[in-house]
C-alpha cells in the first residue's frame, strides 16, 4: 500500500473520531437539565409563609443535621424573629428623637466578614436578643426603660439605602454591614449612652459573626475606645448634662 493511500486513510479515521467526539458531547446531558426552574409569574403567586416557618424551611433543605438542643434554639430564634415583626406597625414612633436638632453623633459599624453578608433574619434576632427595639423609620433603637417616649439612646441602620429594615423582605434582606449611630444631645449623659451601646455593639458582632468597626471604618481598639470615651465626658462636662441613675437594661 502507498504513503497516499496510507495518508488517506489516516485522515478518514481522524475525521471519523472527531465527528464522534462532537455528536457525544452535544448530546450528553448537562449538569443543570432536567431540572424546572420557577417562572417569576409561580414565584409571585406563590403564597410566602411566615418568617419563622421559611427560617425552618431553609434550614430542613440544608440538610443541616441538628441535634435535640438545637431543634430547641432554632425554634426560640424563630419565635423571636416573628414576635418582632408582628409587634410594630411600620413608621412606628418608637424611637423618634424628640427634635431634630443634634450637636454630635458617634458611629460604629459592624461589617460582614470577608466574602459573607449580613441578613436579615439573622439581624432581627440579634437586635431581639440585645434587647433592641423595631420602630421609627424602621430601624432599631435602645430606648430609656419605662420612658420611650424621651427618643432612642442609639439607633442601629442599614448602610444600604434608604437605610432601613423592611420586615415584609426581610427574609431576603443582605447588607455588608449595619451602623450604631449615638445622636448627642441624647436621653440620658453621653457616656452613659456610650456604655449602653459600644457592649451592644459587641455581644451583636459576636452573634452575627460580624467585625466591629469606628467610625473610619478601622476595627475598633482599647486606644480608640478609650478616645471616644474622653471625647463623650467632655461633651458631658461642656453641657453640663447631670447624671441619671443607670437602668439594668444599659
Amino acid at each position: 500500500m502507498t504513503d497516499d493511500w496510507m495518508m488517506r486513510i489516516g485522515i478518514l479515521v481522524a475525521g471519523l473520531l472527531l465527528m464522534g467526539a462532537m455528536w457525544y458531547f452535544g448530546t450528553r446531558p448537562r449538569s443543570g437539565q432536567g431540572r424546572r426552574v420557577a417562572s417569576t409569574d409561580d414565584r409571585e403567586q406563590r403564597l410566602e409563609p411566615t418568617l419563622g416557618a421559611q427560617l425552618e424551611q431553609d434550614l430542613g433543605e440544608a440538610g443541616v443535621p441538628r441535634a435535640e438542643g438545637d431543634t430547641d434554639a432554632v425554634q426560640a430564634e424563630m419565635d423571636l424573629l416573628d414576635q418582632t415583626v408582628g409587634a410594630v406597625s411600620p413608621n412606628s414612633e418608637l424611637g423618634k428623637r424628640t427634635s431634630d436638632d443634634f450637636d454630635k453623633i458617634v458611629t460604629l459599624y459592624i461589617a460582614a466578614r470577608a466574602g459573607n453578608v449580613l441578613r436579615g433574619p439573622d439581624i432581627v434576632v440579634a437586635a431581639e436578643k440585645t434587647g433592641l427595639t423595631y420602630g421609627h423609620m424602621n430601624v432599631f433603637h435602645r430606648l430609656v426603660d419605662g420612658h420611650p417616649e424621651r427618643g432612642p439612646i442609639f439607633s442601629v441602620a442599614n448602610i444600604r439605602s434608604p437605610g432601613s429594615f423592611d420586615m415584609s423582605e426581610i427574609q431576603g434582606l443582605e447588607t455588608p454591614a449595619i451602623a450604631f449611630f449615638l445622636t448627642l444631645p441624647a436621653p440620658v449623659r453621653a457616656l452613659d449612652a456610650w456604655d449602653a451601646m459600644l457592649p451592644t455593639a459587641e455581644r451583636m458582632a459576636e452573634l452575627l459573626d460580624g467585625v466591629l468597626l469606628d467610625e473610619q471604618r478601622n476595627a475598633l481598639g482599647r486606644q480608640r475606645i478609650a478616645g471616644l470615651r474622653d471625647e463623650l465626658r467632655s461633651w458631658d462636662r461642656e453641657h453640663d448634662v447631670p447624671a441619671v441613675t443607670r437602668s439594668p437594661r444599659w
